[in-house]
């Protein structure tokens, strides 16, 4: 494939290349780009996109962009890229293990010169079992198991509750973040259109106008028509036939039933065919529009018969998630590909106040990135390829279930559920863990404060006392018991 060939797209196919429509429209689920949940129309000198799925309708492409000159291929690489750039975590019980092993020696070695200076008769005998019996009870076992055997726990304490955690980084930064980013399409909202409301002119032609809109929708390629289809199909059994039916380019279609012309479309074919809306369906539709509804109007050759409202929905969820996060003392942020009325309208249902609309993948990125160099520690939630970039920079990463493979592969965690209440979950797991891990090497630091000078033979001169390396033994596997033992506990606790 090289720049210049000419692809025809077929309905349903995904198109291979960035290219250019030069014939022919449709309807093509930009989502993955976008995050926009609603299928973008496409007709002559549109651009379209790789991995963009193609609706119902078939166009011919020139193709401008191929391989790894596309905008999906320029993403995949650029969160190659940010993933690969981050520095590995360094835990606080690797900086303690350099210094202590070597220490330990040094202790286990200056025990053994003070017994042959100062031990009298009994020097040697007496060193030598000090020496062995420091490095017997010195043992870093304690220490090496402290941090991961909480993190196992942590991880399995998040996997009993629907959040598989992949990078344990993750679990440890996740409670020090201060703002959590969310993207809109997928995260806060279900991610695809549905019918919510279809509000009648005259209440009592419903029954005899439903069977007509849904045949002419049955009709329809346009994406949102399935909406429409799923939303009356169950309802309505009565089959209409269409006497014909025509797709009237960018407003809506047609349909035909003996001499009675009915439309189905938006506020241009409204206009094109001089058709009037009705004072309360004309206050009902400044309504919806203020809550950022797309409106499709049911329509005969004069009047407006019906409205119907279409909206993607927020997850029932979401308003509590948000809550929570706030409560934990979180900033929240909402980025969107969609515009900023319909940005705007979720955002106020679910309580958020900081909202950025019409940001492609690029954008998003960046906006992580300013915040970090505000000094902020980031968290990011999104579902689709048109998120990765963004995860990939944030401090932790956190994919929704139900989305993309690639912002799967590149979060640190995932929500299997696609639930936004793990989130808060997922930051007391995380606290939780953390208090574990500290918990763990205070008795591990305390146990070596305390048993080694008693093995080097601090309490011999004054109480007649040298530890035995059987007993010093026995103290370290209780050491680690007790570290591992702790560990435990945290699957036991509540969230």
């Amino acid at each position: 494939m090289q720049a210049g060939n000419k692809i025809i797209v077929k309905p349903g196919e995904k198109i291979p290349v960035d290219g250019e429509v030069y014939d022919g429209n449709s309807f093509v689920d930009e989502s993955m780009i976008s995050g926009e949940p609603v299928a973008v129309e496409k007709k002559s000198g549109d651009h379209v996109y790789a991995g963009t799925i193609n609706q119902k309708g078939s166009f011919n492409i020139v193709a401008k962009k191929v391989g790894s000159a596309t905008l999906r291929s320029q993403i995949i690489k650029t969160v190659q890229e940010a993933q690969g750039s981050k520095a590995p975590v360094q835990h606080l019980v690797d900086k303690v293990a350099s210094v202590f092993v070597p220490s330990v020696l040094v202790i286990a070695v200056l025990s053994f010169v003070a017994w042959l200076v100062l031990g009298g008769e009994q020097a040697f005998t007496q060193g030598l079992l000090a020496f062995v019996t420091v490095l017997v009870i010195a043992c870093p076992c304690a220490l090496g198991l402290a941090t991961p055997t909480a993190l196992m726990s942590g991880i399995g304490k998040g996997a009993e509750n629907g959040i598989l955690i992949k990078d344990a980084e993750g679990l440890e930064v996740i409670h020090k973040i201060n703002v959590m980013v969310l993207d809109k399409t997928g995260t806060i909202t279900e991610g695809k259109p549905i019918v919510t409301e279809i509000v009648w002119e005259d209440a009592h032609e419903k029954a005899e106008l439903l069977p007509i809109l849904l045949a002419i929708e049955k009709k329809s390629e346009h994406p949102l028509a399935e909406a429409v289809v799923k939303s009356i199909a169950l309802s309505e059994q009565k089959d209409i036939r269409l006497d014909s039916f025509e797709s009237i380019t960018g407003k809506g279609v047609q349909g035909v039933i003996g001499k009675e012309i009915y439309y189905v479309g938006n506020a241009r074919l409204l206009s094109e065919k001089n058709i009037s809306i009705p004072p309360a369906l004309q206050k009902k539709t400044e309504e919806l529009s203020l809550a950022a509804q797309t409106i499709v109007y049911f329509t005969d050759a004069i009047n407006v018969l019906a409205l119907i409202s279409i909206s993607d929905l927020v997850k029932a969820t979401s308003m509590e998630a948000i809550k929570q996060l706030r409560e934990l003392g979180i900033e929240v942020y909402m980025l969107t590909g969609d515009n900023e009325q319909s940005a705007n309208a979720i955002a106020a249902q679910v309580g958020i106040n900081k909202v950025k609309a019409n940001m492609l993948p690029d954008d998003k990125s960046i906006f992580i990135k300013q915040l970090q160099q505000q000094g902020k520690i980031v968290g990011m939630a999104g579902d689709g390829i048109n998120d990765a970039q963004a995860l990939a920079e944030a401090n932790v990463s956190i994919a929704m279930g139900k989305g993309s493979d690639i912002a799967m592969d590149t979060a640190m965690m995932t929500i299997v559920s696609s639930d936004l209440k793990l989130i808060p979950k997922a930051i007391k797991i995380s606290r939780l863990t953390v208090r574990t891990i500290k918990q763990n090497l205070f008795w591990a630091f305390i146990y070596n404060l305390i048993g080694i000078p008693i093995a080097a033979g601090a309490l011999y001169f004054a109480l007649g006392f040298q530890l035995n390396p059987m007993i010093a033994g026995a103290a370290m596997a209780f050491s680690s018991v007790s570290v591992v033992s702790n560990s435990l506990l945290l699957k036991l606790k509540k969230i």
